[in-house]
């Protein structure tokens, strides 16, 4: 199995960006933290993170045929981007929405998900955990499918 994790605007400032939201904890810990799960799991995984919404697009249609799942931050562009959903519906990968926060306890504007639309599963709230999770529930499918 090989994953491709996505990260969208801003996770790069983890650690400094918001602490009483998001942790003090920075994106290289949660990079360290998703590799070595992958890693004790005997799965491949890449990590991509751009401020750039057409950097994401494009490594996403780059995952054609390169990987089995997608998990996928996209961060702000989860409430404003419809070339993230076109992108994740033209390359047909199982996909699973990750938040760190749960922002169904935030701001309004926070409640609108276009990428939801696409995605099997929304893992919201659970802080960087919620990426092992959401890589679990990649497996889980990938598991359902091949029995």
């Amino acid at each position: 199995m090989k994953i491709l994790v996505l990260n969208g605007p801003n996770l790069n400032m983890l650690g400094i960006r918001e602490p009483e939201i998001y942790g003090n904890k920075t994106y290289e810990d949660l990079c360290d933290l998703i590799n070595a799960y992958a890693k004790e799991k005997r799965i491949a995984v890449d990590i991509f993170q751009s401020n750039h919404e057409g950097d994401l697009v494009d490594e996403i249609q780059d995952a054609y045929s390169e990987y089995n799942g997608i998990v996928i931050n996209p961060a702000a562009y989860t409430h404003t981007s419809v070339a993230l959903l076109d992108a994740l519906k033209a390359v047909g990968i199982p996909a699973v929405e990750v938040h760190i926060s749960d922002v169904s306890k935030r701001e309004d504007y926070r409640q609108i998900s276009f990428v939801r639309e696409y995605c099997f599963e929304t893992v919201s709230g659970l802080g960087f955990q919620g990426y092992l999770k959401a890589i679990d529930l990649l497996l889980e499918r990938q598991n359902d499918c091949n029995n």
